[in-house]
């Protein structure tokens, strides 16, 4: 029985579209087969193959006979024969399988049409009717048939004509050919697929031949190589192989592929424009049709940016960027290793820790751009002088670490310290005809006397360039167990040092300042102490340094500043009115503190009047960043109070700046007053200062005066105010009313309880 939409197209068509057309047009797309012979011919082959006994027949007969079966085996298809009438379909096909003997088999079967897929049966019949009614010649169609009943679909190619009609011209019969081509319709799929996927691939692809030569590529080959599909094809590989591999290489990769079918690796590959590539390469072999001769599949990658990115992050990791030193990572690896060695061998190895002294001030003075300069500088110059067979790293800042291998010992190690020292005598040159001279500190550690691992090694070696700078700087210091203890101390003295507010420990001592006009006293200098419960008294160069390092300063600082003043308002309440104090104020409190507000609030909660206070500060706090502590200075002065510059001379500050700076006293080192009437140049030396600060409308003070003929030369050459042991010492508060009470003018005579 045909299918319902065919059995209707049948009954509903005209004479002229046919219901046999129809009816064929079911039969043919149902079973995609395609007609040869005629209809007498079919069913008289039949009856002689099934029923009766083959009848004598002519050669010629047995020949066709031979060639049909011959061109059935040959040929895979299936030959169908549909009576429209009957509605039967006939069919016959060569036995595949029977392949032990050498006559062909033919096997046939008739019966109703197999089953169209619903989704198919529009579009074939359709196609049927325009060949029923003339307007298409042959019949055509690929589409889905159950070819065995059970729900399973098949793919056929179908092809077929009218072959018979009756008197009146409609069709009777259809015959024609049919193929499975579920297979190859499923391949092709595939290979579209694969050829989509293939040019939508960001990798290169490319197909060659078993003679390495181009068969097929995708546009991602094109755009990174350069060549067009047409530059390409049929060129052999190697017109893209770079000279930086040798023909080993390529022997290799070769010799893989015939053992193993694959390869992959990275090789530089040259493009059309010339420029070389590194490429990771994926091969494969895939035999072709014949399973014969071998296809070669290759995947290519251009990892040149990705391999230039990882290099730059490996040079990050491991490399300092302004100055191309190993940075203290790859330092910690090459150390370890050579400490491996050197236990292995015997041997030693030394850590040098370079820090450059006073950077910072040099570096907040010229800026930042400057000092790398200098950075880059030094860095050149300590690689040049150890030589590059040694290790020289860049750790943070101005420090830098050499690692000194094959070295028979600390003399080796001290001898290239001193080369260092040496070599930093000449000034670094950091631009077009600017220079300027920088000394290094240096501390030294060596395995194994020191320490064993690389850690201990470098903690050590910065232990002992603290000890270098604490020894004056620009020399160098080896280690020793004795300078942690130091450490540890001065651990301790700072943790110390956090409770003596709380505790009462600090006060103040305060210096006469003498008025050589007036002869009389008309200041003093508050100085800080600590009278610590577990160190007792602690000098000022213990735990000054101590307070700048850990920050505590800036609470130090505001605290001496009130008590000062606080005392000054009770003098000033006891009938002292005239006199001043002077307070130091440290670079952390210029630089970090909110100056000019501490100063203010200070005044305001003691009552003493602006202009009786002092604030004095040394030429390398100024110095240190100038511009800025300009500004906060010039707030300071607007307040009313007074500026000045301590130890004078002794700085390496410009006059220039010396001039922009609201100051308003010039305090003498007492580096020049110690020799004077004994050393013509500190003679010369505080003579000039003095005139200077006198042109600058500056008042002068001398401070360290200890001898009657240190006075009579400051006096003689118009010092204005002196202080020092021969005024009087530091004294406690009440001392120092009493002393100023009872001091009597004259030839020096004073007398104080």
């Amino acid at each position: 029985m045909l299918p319902l939409p065919v059995a209707a197209l049948i009954a509903t068509a005209s004479p002229l579209s046919s219901r046999p057309v129809i009816m064929v047009l079911a039969g043919a797309v149902l079973v995609g087969v395609v007609a040869i012979g005629t209809r007498r011919w079919w069913q008289g082959w039949l009856a002689e193959r099934q029923v009766q006994p083959e009848p004598p027949r002519s050669e010629s007969l047995r020949n066709r006979d031979e060639r049909l079966k011959l061109a059935l085996w040959a040929s895979g298809e299936q030959f169908w024969d549909y009576d429209l009438v009957q509605r039967r379909l006939y069919r016959m096909r060569a036995d595949e399988t029977a392949v032990q003997t050498s006559d062909i088999t033919v096997l046939t079967r008739q019966g109703e049409v197999p089953t169209i897929h619903e989704e198919d049966l529009p579009l074939v019949m359709e196609r049927l009717r325009l060949h029923l009614q003339g307007k298409a010649p042959i019949f055509t169609s690929e589409h889905r048939m159950d070819m065995l009943g059970n729900g399973t679909w098949v793919w056929v190619r179908a092809r077929g004509r009218v072959v018979e009609r009756d008197a009146e011209g409609q069709p009777v019969r259809i015959a024609g050919t049919a193929r499975d081509i579920t297979a190859s319709r499923n391949a092709e799929y595939e290979h579209r697929i694969a050829g989509e996927v293939m040019r939508s691939m960001n990798e290169a692809v490319a197909v060659l031949d078993w003679a390495h030569q181009f068969i097929t590529i995708n546009p991602a080959f094109t755009r990174i190589t350069g060549y067009a599909e047409d530059e390409i094809i049929g060129q052999p590989m190697t017109m893209l192989d770079s000279d930086q591999h040798e023909d080993a290489f390529f022997e290799r990769m070769n010799r893989e592929l015939r053992l193993t079918g694959r390869w992959s690796g990275e090789v530089w590959k040259v493009r059309k424009d010339g420029e070389e590539i590194l490429c990771r390469i994926e091969t494969n072999v895939v035999p072709d049709v014949s399973g014969e001769r071998p296809l070669y599949v290759q995947v290519l990658t251009d990892i040149t940016e990705q391999k230039r990115a990882e290099q730059e992050l490996r040079y990050l990791a491991n490399y300092d960027t302004l100055t191309s030193l190993p940075n203290r990572s790859l330092l910690s690896e090459r150390l370890s290793r050579a400490i491996v060695r050197a236990r292995r061998e015997h041997g030693h190895v030394a850590v040098l820790f370079i820090d450059l002294d006073r950077f910072k001030d040099i570096n907040d003075s010229l800026g930042h751009a400057t000092g790398d300069r200098i950075l880059r500088a030094a860095a050149a110059r300590v690689q040049q002088t150890v030589g590059t067979q040694h290790t020289v790293a860049r750790l943070s800042g101005d420090e830098f670490t050499v690692v000194l291998e094959d070295i028979n010992g600390l003399p080796d190690a001290e001898d290239v310290a001193q080369r260092l020292i040496h070599a930093f005598r000449t000034p670094l040159n950091f631009g077009e005809r600017l220079e300027l001279a920088v000394s290094p500190s240096i501390g030294i550690s060596l395995y194994p006397e020191h320490a064993q691992v690389p850690t201990e090694l470098l903690k050590h070696a910065d232990t002992a360039m603290y000890q270098a700078k604490a020894m004056g700087r620009h020399t160098y210091e080896v280690y020793s167990e004795t300078m942690d203890e130091k450490n540890r101390h001065r651990a301790i003295l700072a943790s110390a040092l956090r409770r003596a507010i709380d505790r009462n420990e600090l006060s103040l001592v305060f210096q006469p300042r003498l008025s050589i006009s007036r002869q009389r006293i008309t200041g003093v200098e508050a100085l800080l102490r600590w009278d610590s419960r577990e160190f007792g008294m602690v000098s000022p160069a213990q735990f000054i340094p101590l307070a700048e390092e850990s920050g505590m300063i800036l609470e130090l600082g505001a605290w001496a500043l009130r008590e000062a003043c606080l005392t000054l308002r009770s003098w000033h309440d006891a009938g002292l009115e005239e006199l001043s104090v002077a307070v130091n104020v440290s670079a952390t409190q210029l630089q970090r503190g909110d100056l000019q507000a501490v100063v203010a609030r200070t005044l305001q909660e003691t009552g003493i009047p602006a202009n009786r206070l002092e604030l004095e500060l040394t030429e390398s706090v100024i110095m240190a960043n100038p511009e800025q502590n300009a500004d906060t200075l010039r707030a300071c002065r607007r307040l009313g109070i007074s500026l000045a510059i301590d130890d004078f001379g002794t700085g390496y500050s410009s006059l220039a700046y010396l001039k922009r700076l609201p100051l308003t006293t010039l305090k003498i080192d007492r580096e020049f007053i110690g020799d004077l009437t004994h050393d013509s140049d500190d003679e010369a030396i505080t003579s000039t200062i003095i005139t200077m600060g006198q042109s600058l409308a500056l008042k002068v003070v001398a401070e360290g005066v200890e001898t009657w003929d240190q006075y009579e030369f400051l006096r003689s050459h118009g010092c204005d105010e002196v202080q020092g042991h021969w005024v009087a010492q530091a004294l406690s508060p009440d001392q120092c009313l009493r002393f100023i009470r009872e001091y009597y003018p004259g030839s020096g005579i004073r007398v104080a309880s």
